[in-house]
């Protein structure tokens, strides 16, 4: 049995004296080499019942006898992790406890006597030093051999070493061991103990064979992952009580007790589809009835069924074709292939990971499980907790984790329970929190939690070891900049190592990036002419896979066959202009949809709208609303534009931002947009005559897009500055030109058969649009590429290296790096080229200066009493943490974000800064009184539920 360790009977009574953890508390300790006991059992039940069989063939894959010593060595690095608290640097913390060991023969200085050297030899370090050592001295290693294992222990508190630690603890050898006539005792407790743990967790007749291993980064940093997992769960006092305990210590009883309180969900563990593409979906997806699988969605499967092993697979489709059902879809089928544990879908916003979150339920409800089978999930996103879907999931999983009586009754199954059915979906208590949330075996969440995989953070690899065992499905791949490309490339660099199905999905994705993001996958470099037919290739829908050892191959499944056209026109850019074309347009009735490029626009634009049409009719929808406010826009808008919308208005206009490209499935008689970059643009026509309609008033019949945000005047059409400072002048006006065919000879856009070539003509290299627009082009591309490689430079200060070459240590992996500021607003801020922001939790002020939660809160949210002189209810305190708001930019510029934050300190209550208050405890709180300014830092504030936050200056 994994548990049914003995070491302590290898030891002597000096290496059982040495301690590895205290209660500060109380006087509870746990000798070293029980919690080595522990985290080696541990390590070996997390292989047997956690970890991925792609993560176990990984690791196996080097090794000479495959996975079985593989389980030996994350065993016994497990093992002997904490080896390094065996040292005077360590053992003398505790005054009580080194008297013990002083009493065994241990002689090693107070406290004090050591002084700040101390920390010079931290005991991850100090363990890494001395199982170098061991392996070279004992067993013949050469250094370099050594250090790629002994660097699994030097990490296991989450950065691995870096050279110069190792250099400066080496001229300091009293803190490893204390000099004089104690040394050499030292010396044999420290071998003592690895030599225990090598024979007792099985690795002592396996590690000549070891030596000569060249072990993959990929595999170091698993390895590293694991064994973190299992110091952290035998480090768990209500799992692994501390010492003194009963008499009888049985190691094994101790171990099952823990691993049954801990009740770790196991990973997926599909099978391979056996029925039709058709019956495929019919079983996974609640279609409409006599729908039919479109081409693309077959395709995407039978490719997933056909590639030669892990790859990666790219889905480009027009809107609305069905790609996430085709991504889940294919997931499944790779999974299977692949031994994959689970599926991370990653999403551009939070928006688009809410909208995903409740999919991804439905869809694991319809996969077959074994009866009995639990399945972890998470929603990964800063505001996860806030979600609804989510907080019903974690509140029917909440369970105390703490050991079990391994004689206590077992749950007898009920009738019919055995079999195929549906699996139990949990949000596990111990699979909670930015460190450990991405072990769940099933994610939705923002990008952002994918590129942290390629960010320098403490606990990297615990990051690295949730994704090495899933399936990666990327949305919405064309959204995403320079900067954050290069995170994604890097990242996929390390999936393609690791050997993780990626599955990404695009209505838009330029045929440059395409291939980019096919050699990222594959590690191959830029003139790899392998990848040249990607780029070239022009198919529309197109599927691309790429898979080791092999060369690309590339599908082109037919069009569903659902298009129509789409007819731009030129509309000037002023405002009352704006207002007597939309009222000409929308005579009969009608709804239309205008989307500016920046907040500013949006409000100027809705108040000129609602002074010619009334407020009734005209609605606004950006992100400058507190959360909640969000949240009912957006479901607001599904019941009145949705496609099963019984509320359609007789006539309406909505004033969006970007808010309107992704996630929602609204539909529009009329389109009036800015203009952006092609891609984007194809987005927001999406969102035109989407649905089948036979009540579409007839002049708007036929789809149209206003065009607008521009001097048309000018010899060179200009966008607007706003549109300029959001996108820049190059894609703007490269997406003109390509659109200057259909907007001077009133060529409809023809969708989705012209999507693909506006976007490879719009993002390639050749000329596009009249001749005498060339030079403003040529000097917006300079001016372009210049910022592509500033960007580019500057995202790779803190991204990771490339994995390395096999038998190259993880030494210095993390050098230079940002800490535990992964997800966190200043991690999200390396991993996305955007302005800095601040976020506020958005309160209401009554006459008489006390606070309360906003109080047009739904769902009893509303008016809830928010004292500052005491820890607010949960309910009030969780209702304000709903009402995040994310300032605007210009509220956070180096100038004057200082003040900001000084000034929304006066709000900062000491009686919330508690344990008891997670919601609000370190939020910055801004209180606003409906109708009335708020000032702040020189900038007038007014909040309304109408137009959200608008900022003008004090002085204006």
């Amino acid at each position: 049995m994994a548990g049914g360790f003995d070491l302590r009977s290898r030891l002597s009574g000096r290496a059982r004296s040495v301690w590895a953890k205290h209660d500060r508390e109380g006087e509870g300790w746990l000798p070293l080499w029980c919690h080595m006991q522990d985290s080696a059992a541990v390590a070996g039940l997390l292989w047997d019942g956690w970890v991925p069989a792609r993560v176990r063939a990984l690791v196996g894959g080097v090794l000479p006898e495959g996975e079985v010593d593989g389980r030996r060595l994350a065993v016994w690095l497990a093992g002997v992790h904490d080896v390094g608290k065996a040292t005077p640097a360590f053992a003398c913390q505790v005054d009580a406890l080194a008297d013990r060991m002083r009493d065994a023969g241990l002689e090693m200085p107070y406290r004090a006597g050591l002084g700040a050297d101390r920390r010079l030899a931290p005991h991850g370090l100090a363990g890494q030093v001395l199982l170098q050592e061991w392996l070279k001295e004992r067993h013949a290693w050469p250094g370099r051999s050594a250090g790629q294992f002994a660097v699994v222990v030097g990490g296991h508190h989450g950065v691995p070493p870096e050279q110069a630690a190792l250099l400066e603890l080496d001229g300091r050898a009293e803190l490893l061991r204390t000099p004089g006539g104690s040394e050499g005792v030292w010396r044999q407790v420290q071998g003592e103990l690895l030599d225990a743990c090598a024979v007792e967790f099985g690795a002592e007749g396996r590690l000549g064979q070891w030596r000569g291993v060249k072990l993959p980064q990929t595999v170091q940093v698993v390895l590293s992952g694991l064994v973190i997992m299992a110091d952290w769960i035998a480090s768990n006092p209500d799992l692994f009580p501390y010492f003194p305990l009963e008499a009888g210590f049985d190691g094994g009883r101790r171990v099952a007790a823990a691993w049954r309180g801990l009740d770790l969900p196991g990973p997926w563990r599909p099978q391979v589809p056996q029925v039709g593409v058709g019956e495929l979906f019919a079983s996974r997806f609640e279609l409409p009835a006599g729908a039919m699988v479109r081409p693309v969605q077959a395709a995407a499967v039978e490719m997933a069924r056909a590639m030669p092993g892990a790859g990666l697979l790219i889905v480009e489709a027009p809107m609305g074709e069905g790609k996430t059902e085709a991504a889940l879809a294919a997931a499944e089928v790779l999974a299977a292939r692949t031994g994959a544990g689970g599926v991370f879908f990653a999403l551009p916003t939070m928006a688009t990971s809410n909208a995903m979150f409740p999919r991804l339920l439905d869809w694991l409800e319809r996969l077959p499980a074994e009866g009995g089978e639990r399945l972890s999930v998470l929603l990964a996103h800063s505001k996860a907790a806030l979600n609804r879907d989510a907080a019903e999931l974690r509140a029917g999983s909440r369970r105390r984790v703490a050991a079990v009586d391994v004689d206590g009754a077992e749950r007898v199954p009920k009738a019919g329970e055995e079999g195929s059915g549906p699996a139990e979906l949990v949000a596990h208590q111990w699979l909670a929190g930015r460190k450990k949330g991405l072990l769940s075996s099933f994610v939705a969440g923002t990008i952002d939690q994918l590129l942290f995989a390629g960010l320098k953070a403490r606990h990297l690899v615990l990051r690295h070891l949730a994704v090495a065992g899933k399936v990666v499905v990327i949305d919405e791949a064309h959204a995403y900049d320079t900067y954050m490309n290069a995170y994604l490339d890097r990242v996929l660099g390390w999936l393609g190592a690791y050997g993780v199905p990626v599955v990404v999905l695009s209505a838009t994705l330029p045929a440059a990036r395409r291939r980019e993001l096919a050699q990222a996958y594959a590690g191959a470099g830029p003139d790899d002419g392998r990848f040249a037919e990607v780029e070239q290739a022009r198919g529309y829908p197109l599927l691309t896979a790429v898979c080791a050892g092999h060369d690309p191959v590339l599908g082109r499944p037919a069009a569903s066959g659902r298009g129509h056209g789409v007819r731009l026109e030129r509309l000037d850019d002023g405002l009352e202009a704006l207002a007597e074309r939309l009222e000409a347009e929308l005579a009969d009735g009608g709804c239309a949809l205008v989307v500016r490029n920046t907040v500013d626009r949006v409000l100027e634009t809705a108040a000129v709208l609602r002074a010619r049409f009334g407020a009734e009719e005209v609605s606004v929808a950006h992100a400058g609303f507190i959360d909640t406010d969000r949240a009912e826009n957006d479901r607001r808008l599904l019941e009145l534009f949705g496609p099963d919308s019984s509320r359609r208005p007789g006539r309406h206009i909505v004033v969006a931002s970007q808010v309107a490209e992704q996630s929602l499935d609204v539909d529009f008689d009329l389109l009036v947009s800015d203009v952006a970059p092609v891609d984007l643009l194809l987005q927001r026509v999406g969102r035109l005559h989407r649905h089948q309609r036979p009540t579409r008033p007839a002049w708007l019949r036929e789809a149209r897009c206003l065009l607008t945000g521009v001097d048309w005047s000018a010899p060179v059409p200009a966008p607007v500055r706003g549109s300029e400072a959001v996108y820049g002048r190059h894609a703007l006006l490269r997406s003109l030109a390509v659109l200057h065919p259909h907007l001077e000879e009133g060529r409809s856009l023809s969708l989705p058969d012209d999507i693909s070539t506006l976007v490879q003509a719009a993002y390639g290299d050749g000329p596009v649009g009249p001749a005498q627009w060339a030079p403003a082009l040529e000097e917006a591309r300079v001016v372009h590429e210049r910022l592509r490689v500033e960007k580019a430079r500057a995202a790779d200060v803190f991204r990771i290296r490339e994995a390395g070459k096999d038998g190259r240590s993880l030494m210095g992996w993390l050098a230079g790096g940002t800490g535990d500021a992964d997800d966190t607003r200043a991690g999200r801020a390396q991993v996305r080229d955007s302005p800095e922001s601040l976020e506020v939790v958005v309160v209401e002020e009554l006459e008489d200066g006390s606070l309360a939660t906003v109080s047009w809160a739904s769902e009893g949210r509303g008016g809830l009493p928010l004292p500052t002189g005491s820890v607010p209810s949960p309910k009030a305190a969780r209702a304000a943490a709903a009402c995040g708001l994310r300032l605007p930019p210009r509220l956070a510029k180096p100038y004057v974000i200082d003040r900001v934050i000084a000034e929304l300190e006066r709000f900062y209550f000491e009686s919330w800064q508690v344990k008891e208050n997670p919601w609000l405890a370190g939020q910055l709180i801004l209180p606003i009184k409906p109708g009335c300014p708020t000032l702040l830092a020189g900038f007038r504030l007014m909040y309304t539920r109408e137009n959200g936050l608008e900022v003008s200056s004090a002085d204006a």
